[in-house]
């Protein structure tokens, strides 16, 4: 059996939290590799789908032999980097003469490659090449929006799987409600053929428009790129079914004497024992006790018996006789 191994400080304990699993997962991180050769273009692409994601994302700038995502045994490295960096998205860029510009892009499950999908870079422009108000540059960590143009998002089966990915790449951590005036960038989708998709990075502009609504309109600020679909790998029947398991939330534990009402909200009973009143000691500090003793002192005084009176000289002084 395996020894299970447990954090020696606090760091190596904290780190592993963050890596559990959890019931809402936070933003995936993705990880950009280079391959053994690449080209200019190449280079630029990958610099800056990094600024793109810079806040979730890691680069690593040394090249990697001996990965080959689409053959046995070729994507055992891709899994190394995954675990090493705890990244679920993978973007490795490779050139050859048979793949020019070529560009993949691998989701991992428990740090196990999910799918693939292998893409040809073409028409690429650079952020630089455009020219544009820098007061509207978006915003570094800002939620985008992403927009699909195209029917072959919905039919053609490469299509709809490089959706999913782009998707999870791009979208950041799922969050219920956002801020509309953070939204500052959009990601324009169009699928132009059944195996090409055009790309471009827009920022948003807000103009009046005579209503509370405003008017938007796109300033294309780069950078933009035809991708072409060549290879893609879709998950199996039975890794897709565990992969896409919830975990349900659980139950919360029932308040005792507490209940809701629609009126008054929440309601609480409080139970409160018998005072048994006669058994407390109480304080003896109120301030008339002074006088009240010295009240029944002098009561009892006028009750003493004659007797027990003090005597008073009853004799009086004899007058001298003449």
């Amino acid at each position: 059996m395996l020894k299970v191994r447990t954090p020696k400080n606090g760091k190596v304990k904290r780190e592993l939290e963050k890596r559990a699993p959890k019931l809402v997962e936070t933003g995936k991180k993705t990880l950009i590799l280079h391959g053994t050769k690449t080209s200019g273009v190449l280079n630029e692409v990958l610099t800056e789908i990094y600024h793109l994601k810079k806040e979730s994302a890691v680069k690593y700038s040394r090249r990697n032999e001996g990965i080959k995502p689409f053959e046995n045994g070729g994507d055992s490295s891709l899994e190394f980097f995954s675990l090493k960096t705890d990244c679920s998205i993978i973007v490795y860029g490779s050139h050859s003469k048979k793949r020019p510009d070529n560009l993949v892009i691998a989701r991992t499950y428990d740090h196990h490659i999910y799918d693939l999908i292998e893409v040809g870079i073409e028409n690429f422009k650079s952020m630089h090449s455009f020219t544009y108000d820098k007061k509207l540059s978006p915003r570094v960590g800002s939620k985008p929006f992403i927009t699909f143009i195209g029917e072959g998002f919905e039919n053609v089966e490469e299509l709809k799987h490089f959706k999913e990915v782009l998707l999870d790449m791009f979208r950041g951590e799922v969050v219920e409600n956002i801020n509309l005036a953070g939204l500052d960038r959009v990601y324009v989708c169009t699928a132009i053929s059944p195996n090409k998709v055009f790309i471009t990075h827009c920022a948003l502009r807000m103009k009046k428009s005579g209503s509370v609504v405003p008017r938007m309109e796109l300033v294309e600020v780069g950078p933009s790129m035809d991708l072409v679909v060549r290879r893609h790998r879709l998950p199996s029947d039975g890794l897709r079914k565990e992969a896409m398991k919830t975990a349900k939330d659980q139950a919360k534990k029932k308040e005792k004497n507490v209940s809701q009402d629609a009126i008054h909200g929440k309601i609480g009973r409080i139970y409160i024992p018998d005072q048994k009143v006669g058994d407390v000691a109480l304080p003896d500090k109120s301030k008339g006790v002074k006088r009240e003793r010295r009240e029944a002192k002098m009561k009892n005084r006028d009750d003493v018996p004659a007797s027990k009176k003090p005597k008073e000289d009853s004799e009086k002084p004899k007058e001298d006789s003449e």
